[in-house]
């Protein structure tokens, strides 16, 4: 499969990086398709249930819930589900927008986890982000959402300081006003057209850091270099404090007590936020974020506490809840995150305990559970260990806000059916167990 029979549909690759949309034109069949889509979301999104789902997220966030929330994101799977072959359109943003209309239609009509529908068409802002100076040299084998390494550009923490930069946000107002312009014709009167953007997915800064400096370089740089360590995070904590400050300040930021997706999974429905005085102008301690450091799994939980949190710290310090982690396994540094302000979701991936996070979490936080999506890449996914899976996990998290979430699917197996079937599997399970 080459990169041009398919596309990035991780959170990650999915955050918008465009500098430009060159190519603002439609051909009559593509608006007949793109329109038809779109009314089909919007008929989707005024059904009653999806008011259901947005109050049991709602109570979920706050920490009231009524049962576990279930939720598949199916990311790079989506190219098996939705083939390059059946989209309509030819313009790679026509493109990008058939896909996530379909991809709504396919979450509201045949996954049916509780991802909850909406009445709108998001439009990005159209900018350039200048980075930190310098950057990796990546070096690919040329297979779509295949493995990659690269080329570290910050070899000597002293030769090479002086070509690191703080990234800025630079707007191109007239191409972000053309967008919207051209989406609010096209949708405007089938979904209501507005500006969200995600301007990060993670402010974790270790995957900066690895880029920067190399993945074996942070690890053995806490005992060669422990001040190019402290040095470097200082640098990229300042960096995105200034980021997210600019953000605040040009009224760029958009709430996200809603359906935007927020942490390593979830939704971020909840009247928690924003805060009592909010005046209509966002700030970050009106936001949900999140911050991880999956690239530091081999480090000691001493060693996280001493080189990574008190950045990460701060930095969750502006937001008005947390999330915390991905892929690592956090109940090995809990100890530590447990002083995270404000912390409200963690992640519990299929390396963690879930036992042991059930006892660590109680009710006071939600246990985001990852399980592992490698049955769903099988072409024929065994169900029953799939079941046995979740009927271990639902008990050992009996007593706590849990959630299910499926994510870091890179191929269904060439069955795209397996989504579908593991969310009936798991509703099946807690109306079992749960309910």
């Amino acid at each position: 499969m080459t990169n041009e029979q398919t596309s990035d549909q991780t959170v990650a690759g999915q955050i918008e990086r465009r500098t430009s949309f060159s190519d603002l034109t439609i051909t009559p069949p593509e608006r007949a398709v793109l329109r038809a889509l779109a009314g089909a979301v919007g008929d989707l999104a005024a059904r009653p249930i999806e008011a259901e789902k947005r109050r049991l997220w709602t109570g979920h966030n706050d920490l009231h819930p009524e049962r576990p929330m279930v939720f598949i994101d199916v990311e790079n799977g989506w190219n098996e589900i939705i083939t390059q072959d059946q989209l309509q359109c030819h313009t790679p943003l026509l493109r990008h927008w058939e896909m996530l209309l379909r991809k709504e239609i396919h979450w509201g009509s045949v996954l049916c986890d509780d991802r909850v529908i909406e009445p709108f068409f998001n439009v990005p802002y159209v900018y350039t982000d200048t980075g930190w100076g310098l950057t990796e040299t990546q070096i690919r084998t040329g297979m779509a959402g295949g493995a990659y390494t690269w080329d570290y550009p910050l070899k000597d923490y002293d030769r090479d300081w002086a070509a690191l930069r703080y990234p800025e946000v630079i707007i191109d107002w007239e191409q972000t006003h053309a967008l919207f312009a051209f989406a609010d014709d096209l949708f405007g009167d089938l979904l209501t057209v507005r500006h969200r953007h995600a301007w990060w997915w993670s402010l974790g800064m270790t995957a900066d850091f690895i880029k920067l400096r190399g993945l074996e370089n942070l690890m053995l740089d806490m005992y060669d270099h422990p001040e190019g360590v402290h040095r470097l995070m200082a640098f990229l904590r300042d960096g995105n404090l200034r980021k997210i400050e600019f953000l605040e300040k040009e009224g760029l930021l958009t709430l996200n007590n809603d359906g935007s997706y927020v942490g390593s999974g979830g939704f971020g429905w909840t009247e928690q936020l924003p805060q009592p005085d909010y005046a209509g102008r966002v700030r970050n301690i009106d936001l949900w974020c999140l911050t991880e450091s999956q690239e530091t799994v081999g480090v000691s939980p001493a060693l996280f506490a001493e080189f990574i949190y008190p950045y990460q710290r701060t930095i969750a310090e502006r937001f008005g809840l947390n999330c915390y982690g991905c892929c690592e396994p956090v109940d090995q540094r809990w100890q530590v995150l447990r002083g995270l302000p404000r912390l409200r979701r963690v992640s519990v991936s299929p390396w963690s305990s879930v036992s042991r996070m059930a006892e660590n979490l109680g009710r006071d936080y939600i246990l985001s559970r990852k399980p592992s999506p490698t049955p769903l890449a099988m072409p024929m996914m065994d169900e029953q260990a799939v079941r046995a899976d979740l009927c271990q996990d639902l008990n050992d998290a009996r007593d706590t806000v849990l959630e299910i979430i499926m994510k870091d699917n890179h191929t269904l197996g060439g069955n795209p059916r397996n989504a579908q079937r593991w969310v009936a599997i798991v509703r099946e399970e807690i109306d079992r167990l749960w309910g």
